[in-house]
């Protein structure tokens, strides 16, 4: 099962938050939190992997004004430390996206789905035998009849945690079944080895003899351990199983340890995804109004100029003034465009650029400052700006299948700017 949501549906409760009432230039910038609900599902992990591996999230967020498009905050969030099938995933606390406004209007802001998905970390993995102190990978080698495990072997053979299995049996088998995009066969080479079939899902890919050196000479060896004796070709991420079999009735066949590795570079997008789908999501209108203008601060000096000139140009009472502004109430505003900002720290609407051909670079969410008068502070909005709340409780479920994610829509209060 490849997605990290393993065992039926996994709630999870949301908070976007953004400001309503802005001026031409601010930033409108949107806020999405995620958090687990207490019935104690989660997100798990869908396999082995070491430290470093992580969950990543993209909020589509629609905003109709005179240009439809998408805002898409992101964010990820590290395992800390290595993980096993079935552990439980962090959210990334945030999901971030700021768009600037270029001209008064009205937005109409819509929530949409949420993508999850888990990138292995890059590395090499052993798989050996044991427990989990000598084994941390804890992917199981499948041994056909006939072996023998050789455990406190001497330190000066190199073999992976001193020990190693041997048989005799012609056509006698282990096999390994990962996650990743490469495998090395590890073992000795030795001047009594047969030689070996190597089997990657099932087609035979190649054969080696570890009783002959690469220039096909015999070797002298007894038991010289930890040597690569065969390691693929670069694979496609996901799980693949590998077969390693006695080719020979004569000789022993020795299995030291596989050495699994990831490129996260090559992990495809949506591997180990899932989708979060609205129900029913309410919508919540921005305003934005024409930047203020200094020269009508009150607190600058009257003009001079004698009020009842006829040609004075600010004359309020003058019908033909191009530049009076009292009717640019919100009624009268024109459809704004929302410009996405990219910065350094956070990610902006447009794709990021690969660097493979299957590669997907993401990026950390930027942690804004929530303003007072937001979700969390319950007192009133500075410098008027009131903010505006969708939450709600999410259903995530396998796959590409939608969930539900219920979103309510809690108007600021102008008056007294209270949530």
């Amino acid at each position: 099962m490849s997605s990290i949501v393993r065992h039926g549906t996994v709630k999870l409760r949301t908070n976007l938050t953004f400001a309503t009432d802005l001026v031409v230039g601010d930033p409108l910038n949107l806020t999405w939190k995620l958090n687990y609900t207490g019935d104690g599902s989660r997100l798990q992990s869908p396999g082995y992997f070491d430290e470093g591996g992580q969950v990543h999230a993209t909020g589509h967020v629609e905003h109709r004004s005179s240009w439809v498009g998408d805002l898409m905050p992101k964010g990820s969030a590290e395992a800390e430390g290595a993980l096993r099938p079935d552990d439980p995933l962090q959210l990334p606390e945030m999901l971030n996206d700021p768009g600037l406004t270029n001209k008064a209007g009205v937005i109409t802001i819509t929530p949409k789905d949420i993508d999850l998905d888990f990138t292995p970390p890059d590395g090499e993995s052993i798989v050996n035998d044991g427990d989990d102190a000598d084994n941390p990978s804890d992917m199981q080698i499948k041994y056909s009849s006939g072996w023998i495990s050789i455990d406190d072997r001497p330190a000066s053979e190199n073999h992976v945690h001193n020990d190693l299995h041997q048989t005799v049996g012609n056509g006698d088998f282990a096999d390994l079944t990962f996650v990743g995009t490469g495998v090395k066969y590890i073992g000795p080479t030795d001047k009594d080895s047969s030689p070996v079939d190597i089997y990657i899902d099932g087609v035979k890919r190649a054969t080696v003899d570890p009783s002959r050196s690469a220039d096909d000479t015999p070797v002298n060896d007894d038991l010289d351990g930890g040597k690569t004796l065969w390691e693929s070709p670069q694979l496609t991420y996901g799980e693949h199983t590998i077969r390693v079999q006695k080719a020979s009735a004569e000789g022993t066949m020795w299995l030291d340890a596989f050495e699994v590795s990831t490129t996260t570079a090559q992990t495809p997008t949506g591997y180990h995804s899932a989708k979060c789908t609205p129900v029913n999501p309410s919508s919540v209108q921005v305003t934005v109004g024409e930047k203020p203008d200094p020269t009508d601060d009150p607190t600058t000096d009257p003009p001079t100029d004698d009020p009842d000139d006829p040609d004075d140009p600010d004359d309020p009472n003058d019908p033909d003034d191009p530049n009076d502004n009292d009717n640019n109430d919100v009624g009268n505003l024109e459809n704004v465009v929302v410009v996405p900002q990219a910065t350094s720290s956070s990610s902006s609407s447009s794709t990021p650029k690969s660097t493979g051909p299957t590669a997907t670079k993401y990026y950390r969410a930027q942690v804004a400052k929530t303003p007072s008068g937001g979700v969390e502070t319950g007192v009133a909005p500075d410098e008027g700006h009131p903010y505006g709340l969708m939450a709600g409780g999410m259903a995530v479920v396998m796959g590409s299948v939608g969930g539900g994610l219920l979103l309510r829509r809690r108007r600021a209060e102008h008056a007294g700017g209270v949530l």
